[in-house]
């Protein structure tokens, strides 16, 4: 795990469920091999089991309430996370995480009463504001969230994520030239940080900058091969350019680790005709409707949500 060996990680702690199930800590290792991956789905059974057994444990309930979190599932990510209240109010991610759940939950006392411990335990901190920022973001505030974040640079010009969440407002604006730097300055911040180089990668492509859009995904790739934007934003360089055998290639990896979503069946068709596979490009539209028509609700929930990455949370967690 230390090596980020998932694979290999996973192959022996599942040996060791098998000889040891009755020990948590093997479960929670489980749990953690595939939070670090970003697989909050898989993450969460073996979390949950952990806390049936050990349900006063503070780091396994965290985790499991930001699993929640991360898979938009609200209300259980507020009630996992509500009872470490006594031992995490002083946290400003906690609070922060919480606060959104409740809203989203629309579990109003809870999250005004985490809204208020948020203001008062930040008592105007870069922290602080990077948190309130966040929090203006996910409800589409975009001028009272860049407000917080340029306040937070101001007092700390190197703090972690804030550069990073500038940059999501400045999008979010279509300010592309200011998203840009600032996704920039996070990465020389926190070189680590895959995505912001996915991000830029989308931002020289909104740019038409299209060898640098490449490199920033083919940066994000290299750092996090399940990067599934990076491979789309890849395969819509090479549709422009009409490289459709690399397009397709980029494309087909996008699909292997996301068949459900539907633009990705829907580029897939596209580049398929441009290539003269005229049925098999059929096929994927159709299958692109067909997807489109099953998950409108979902994909409008989600919408709604306004669901946004969040890497200053999984840091903590790292």
């Amino acid at each position: 795990m230390r090596r980020k060996q998932w694979a290999k990680a996973l192959e022996n702690l599942r040996k060791a469920e098998h000889l040891l199930p009755q020990v948590a800590g093997i479960r929670l290792n489980i749990g953690l091999a595939y939070y670090r991956q970003n697989e909050f789905l898989k993450a969460i059974p073996p979390f949950e089991s952990v806390v049936r057994d050990q349900p006063d444990a503070v780091q396994p309930r965290h985790l499991l309430g930001l699993c929640y979190f991360f898979t938009e599932r609200w209300a259980e990510a507020a009630d996992t996370l509500e009872p470490l209240w006594a031992r995490e109010s002083g946290h400003l991610s906690y609070l922060y995480v919480l606060s959104i759940a409740a809203h989203n939950a629309h579990q109003k006392e809870l999250d005004e009463r985490a809204t208020a411990q948020l203001i008062k335990a930040g008592e105007g901190s870069p922290e602080f504001h990077l948190f309130m920022g966040k929090a203006h973001l996910n409800l589409e505030q975009y001028d009272l969230a860049l407000a917080d974040f340029q306040a937070a640079a101001e007092a700390s010009p190197k703090l972690t994520f804030v550069h990073f969440n500038l940059g999501l407002t400045y999008l979010k604006k279509q300010d592309y030239e200011h998203a840009r730097d600032e996704f920039l300055k996070d990465a020389a911040i926190e070189p680590d940080v895959v995505n912001n180089y996915d991000e830029l990668g989308d931002v020289y492509s909104l740019l038409q900058e299209d060898t640098e859009a490449e490199k920033n995904y083919r940066e994000a790739l290299r750092r996090d091969p399940r990067m599934v934007n990076s491979y789309v934003g890849l395969a819509k360089i090479y549709q422009r350019e009409e490289k459709y055998p690399q397009a397709l290639s980029a494309i087909e990896s996008a699909g292997k680790l996301d068949p459900e979503r539907t633009d990705i069946h829907y580029l897939k068709g596209q580049v398929l005709i441009r290539m003269g596979r005229k049925e098999e490009g059929k096929k994927e539209l159709e299958t692109s409707v067909r997807l489109d028509n099953e998950h409108r609700a979902a994909r409008q929930k989600q919408m709604e949500s306004g669901a946004l990455p969040s890497p200053e949370l999984l840091q903590d967690e790292q």
